[in-house]
Parts: structure tokens; C-alpha cells; sequence
């Protein structure tokens, strides 16, 4: 079994089909074809509000693409210290946003605290043309450590944002495993608490490659199409990415595939908790953060598991991703598969 990502899982069936019925006939280049012009609706229904969506192949070109709007070539971006836009991303946000900076703040399990927030933002001394001011939050819901943002976790810091005339960004990768567990209306945790912009992440749960900018606020539809294509992820066959949109919020895919990744990374702590790993953090959504001996994970690696080392917990934690299609029995019975 294969935890090290949710990358690592194939396309969900409904998904690939969609993308089979698309290769039947022709269809207008760059956006202009049928499908792509049904995602704004299909995305405004689903979040009860008019969206603009904006496709692009990657987590990484949505969020970069998504936040290049929010922020000016000299502002700063407030983010979590270990999150995937400061640690993983290379140096992109500064690339899309021609030389805006991140800025680091700390905060448990990988969230910002809105008082640490309002404090941080509070005690900001300006220093004119000679600094890098704050002009936008960044948070990353699910987190990078596999816990969730509460409603009125993101409705405070939504409210910090407005006090101090910051925008509003969401890195979505597993957005769907957030709903998913607080089993809420997904305008709960993004437009209805203050959020500008969201990437809404398919390609970990089930899509080929693609993950969709939302837009809550249609004027910087603009500034965000343009910037796609000056960072060349505009599509000539655009349709192949509206196909499995439209297909994942088709019946609640997108949630459908969520629930059982989320189910099965809670019964992979059941099971590794029987054999002696200890989480480090509450498992909320897909992703499990477990400390265990050197012993414990040569036998779990030798028994065909595959999963990755995750220092910057520490030296013996470790990191589980379960995915759309993860074999929920095989995982209750490791315990006795390993015994």
C-alpha cells in the first residue's frame, strides 16, 4: 500500500470518462468550447454565490496564478512558516507576483492564529518605500500538517483581515478533505468568512491534472487569465480540464472521494496505533503525521508500505496520505497482516 502521497493515486473512473467523452469530437481552443463556459455556474451553484473560475493544470500555478492578483509587485504575503507556498514552492510567489515577498509567522499545527495575527499585523512597523508591507494572508485549509481550520477559526481571521485592509487567500490542495470533515457548506469557510480567492484542489482527489482558481471577486478575473497565460498555463485544449471540473462536482464527486480518503487515513491511525506509532497531531483530514521507532518502520517498510520521513516534526514522525481509492479492509487488517 502506498501512502507517501495522494499524488501517487490514478483517476477516479467518473473522471477519466469525462475526459474519454471529450476526445470524440472537436471543440474551440482556449476556453471558448462548451464545457469551460459551464464553470462559472457549476462553481457559483456550489458555492451559492457568483464565482469566476479560472482552470490551470497544477496546485502549484493556482495557488502562485490565484495570489498574483491579491498582491503588488512590493507587498508582502503573510503565511504560516511551514506552509507549501514558503517550503514548497520554490521562489514562485516572488516569480507571479514580480517580486512580492512571503512573510513567515508561526502558529500550532501549522494554522495562523487570528490573535497571533491581528498582533503580527498590529505591530507592523512601516517603514515606507524602504519596506515590504503586509497586503495579503495566506492559509492552507486542509493544513500542511493534516489539521482543519474550524468555521470560526477562518471567520476570525477573515475578520483580523478586514480590520487591517488585507485580502484573503486559501491554498485548497485538499480542500475537499476540510469539507469533508467539518461537513459543511463550502461558502461557510471561504466567501461567507472573508475569503478572496481560493485554489480548489482536484488533482490529489481523483482528477488527472488540473486544480481550479476561484474567484470571489469577479474583477481580478482579468489580472488572473492574463497572468496564467504570461506564466504559460493556458491550455490550447481547455476542455479537458472544464471535463473533469464539471465531472468532480458532478453528484458530489469531489466530497464523495474526500469522505473515503478521510475515513481511511482514520482507520490507517487505528491500525498504526495498534502496533505502536503515535500521532502527532489530531488526524483530521487525509493526511496522518505518525511518530514511531526506527524498528517499527523498517518492519511496516519491508512489509510493502510505502510512506515518507517528515523531519521537521521530528526525527522519528513520518507522514501517511490516503487517497480516493485507498483499500479501507486491507487497512483495518494490517495490524493482523503484520502480526
Amino acid at each position: 500500500m502506498n501512502f507517501s502521497s495522494d499524488n501517487v493515486s490514478p483517476i477516479c473512473p467518473e473522471i477519466l470518462n469525462a475526459i474519454a467523452a471529450e476526445s470524440e469530437s472537436a471543440a474551440l481552443p482556449y476556453g471558448a468550447d462548451d464545457q469551460s463556459r459551464q464553470l462559472d455556474a457549476a462553481f457559483s451553484r456550489l458555492f451559492g454565490t457568483d464565482v469566476s473560475v479560472v482552470p490551470v493544470a497544477t496546485g502549484t500555478a493556482a495557488n502562485l496564478i490565484g495570489l498574483s492578483g491579491l498582491v503588488s509587485p512590493f507587498g508582502g504575503i503573510v503565511c504560516h512558516h511551514h506552509a507549501h507556498i514558503n517550503m514548497t514552492e520554490s521562489t514562485g510567489v516572488a516569480f507571479y507576483g514580480n517580486g512580492a515577498k512571503l512573510l513567515g509567522i508561526d502558529g500550532p499545527s501549522a494554522k495562523i492564529e487570528a490573535e497571533t495575527l491581528d498582533r503580527y499585523l498590529s505591530t507592523h512597523i512601516s517603514n515606507g518605500m524602504h519596506s515590504v508591507d503586509p497586503e495579503c494572508v495566506a492559509i492552507t485549509q486542509s493544513t500542511e500538517f493534516g489539521t482543519v481550520y474550524d468555521v470560526s477559526e477562518i471567520q476570525a481571521i477573515g475578520k483580523v483581515c478586514q480590520k487591517h485592509q488585507t485580502r484573503l487567500f486559501m491554498d485548497g490542495a485538499r480542500f475537499a478533505n476540510a469539507v469533508a470533515a467539518l461537513d459543511c457548506h463550502p461558502a461557510d469557510i471561504t466567501w461567507k468568512a472573508g475569503v478572496d480567492v481560493l485554489s480548489f484542489g482536484a488533482t490529489k482527489n481523483g482528477a488527472l491534472a488540473v486544480d481550479a482558481i476561484v474567484l470571489f471577486d469577479p474583477a481580478l478575473r482579468r489580472h488572473t487569465e492574463k497572468n496564467r497565460k504570461r506564466g504559460g498555463h493556458l491550455f490550447s485544449k481547455h476542455r479537458y480540464l472544464a471535463a473533469q471540473l464539471l465531472a468532480y462536482l458532478e453528484d458530489d464527486l469531489w466530497l464523495r472521494n474526500a469522505r473515503h480518503a478521510n475515513e481511511a487515513a482514520k482507520e490507517l491511525q487505528k491500525s498504526l496505533e495498534q502496533i505502536g506509532a503515535t500521532a502527532a497531531f489530531p488526524p483530521q483530514g487525509n493526511e496522518l503525521f505518525m511518530h514511531m521507532n526506527d524498528d517499527l518502520a523498517k518492519r511496516l517498510g519491508d512489509n510493502g508500505l510505502a510512506f515518507r520521513p517528515w523531519g521537521s516534526i521530528g526525527p522519528d514522525a513520518y507522514r501517511f496520505v490516503c487517497a480516493w481509492n485507498s483499500p479501507i479492509e486491507a487497512i483495518r487488517d494490517l495490524p493482523h497482516t503484520l502480526a
